[in-house]
């Protein structure tokens, strides 16, 4: 699970610790407040906007991606303040999204687990239905068909609660820890058609898939997403320290402008926001990604992995489904197959199976609100690694296989 999505580019790189130390050494602090900054967040932000997509102009720092969705909620409203339209509040999210914990990122999670006696989410917050193939499309349902199916589930929420209440649209370009839920050919196309028609802003959540991790360098560029707003963090520096993103278009930021012209500056920050330490350990974090050729090396490991995944498990009666992409990958748990049914939740399936693998040697994750577990090793794992890891992921899932069996629950 390269520890929670984030340690790309492997563990023990010595040349992220010393760059650290160095660092540490050079000025171990210093705040971006009142005009103030240093150099390594500035060379930082002049390298994330050549690398984003096109259209991004500016960078706002802070330590997490719960922390950037907030502020990305934040920029949002002031936003539409600032042109006048204060009504356009709501942000749109989808169910099985994961954006983060804070009470608003934790709201803009759609999974009730995360809502549960938190009086979450707050009453701005809508959710609208996952990609999610195995349980939202028909029998036989064609790309096409579900992406207009998805792409007319938001329009009629949009409608629903008026267009000119709605602020936003957040999403990942691949839910995470949703059930790593791939979206259909054609559902980003739609999607964003709906959102221009009716006037309201795309948060592409990368947490997750940026920096490498579905094959290029943004899951935006992979989908053709094209963003207002993009959050990043985890992959920004493999986890080696916290730091997160908001990646600005220069849209809003013109707007951002206009605003402080009539009300001052933007008045939002952190302490730890532009940490130097931070963001000298994502520039050469950058390099090793660059200089390592890893985000190829992503792509080949990732289609080796999912052969090896198919193989494996395309057949097995306890598998619903495989899938993913480039290094990204889950299998999902199903008590019947055609059609598909789930297990009762109290019976634990993937928790099992994640704690028989465990024990086995491998390290996975039971995914919350369903009954998946997923992959998402280091770019720097090799071939011999992967066939480790996915035979004793068989090896724990025939076990669990078994047990259910003996217990009279499959």
């Amino acid at each position: 699970m390269a520890g929670l999505w984030c340690v790309n580019v492997g563990y023990g790189r010595r040349e992220l610790a010393e760059t650290l130390k160095i660092h540490a050494e050079r000025l171990g602090y210093y705040h971006s407040f009142s005009s103030m900054g240093t150099d390594t967040p500035a060379l930082l932000a002049e390298r994330l906007i050549a690398l984003a997509p096109a259209g991004m102009s500016k960078v706002f720092y802070g330590c997490t991606g719960s922390d950037a969705n907030d502020t990305q909620v934040k920029i949002v409203w002031y936003y539409w303040n600032v042109l006048g339209r204060p009504e356009k509040k709501k942000i749109v999210a989808r169910r099985r999204g994961y954006h983060g914990v804070t009470v608003m990122s934790g709201g803009l999670t759609g999974l009730p687990g995360l809502h549960a006696s938190f009086d979450l989410p707050l009453p701005m917050i809508r959710h609208t239905t996952a990609p999610h193939r195995l349980w939202e499309a028909e029998p036989g349902q064609s790309d096409e068909d579900f992406a207009q199916k998805l792409a007319d589930d938001l329009e009629a929420l949009i409608l629903h609660e008026g267009p000119a209440t709605v602020a936003a649209f957040i999403a990942e370009p691949i839910q995470g820890a949703g059930g790593v839920l791939v979206p259909p050919v054609g559902y980003f196309e739609k999607i964003q058609a709906v959102l221009r028609r009716y006037d309201v802003l795309l948060i592409a959540d990368e947490v997750i898939t940026g920096f490498g991790r579905i094959g290029e360098w943004f899951g935006s560029d992979v989908f053709g997403i094209e963003p207002d707003l993009i959050t990043v963090a985890k992959g920004i520096t493999s986890g080696y320290v916290p730091l997160s993103a908001c990646i600005v278009s220069e849209q809003v930021w013109r707007v951002l402008v206009e605003g402080g012209a009539e009300s001052g500056p933007f008045g939002h920050g952190y302490t730890y926001s532009s940490h130097p330490l931070a963001a000298a350990v994502a520039l050469r974090n950058l390099d090793l990604i660059e200089d390592e050729g890893l985000i190829a090396q992503a792509v080949s490991r990732g289609a080796f992995m999912h052969e090896r995944l198919r193989d494996a498990f395309a057949e097995h009666p306890l598998v619903g489904e495989v899938r993913g992409q480039a290094l990204i990958g889950a299998l999902e748990f199903v008590a019947e197959r055609s059609p598909a049914k789930a297990f009762d939740p109290a019976l634990k399936v993937a928790p099992r199976i994640t704690r028989r693998c465990l024990e086995l040697g491998t390290i996975t994750r039971a995914l919350p609100a369903s009954d998946a577990i997923s992959f998402a090793p280091p770019f720097v794992i090799s071939e011999d690694e992967l066939d480790e890891v996915v035979g004793t992921v068989r090896r724990a899932v025939d076990e669990v296989a078994a047990e259910l069996r003996s217990e009279g629950a499959w």
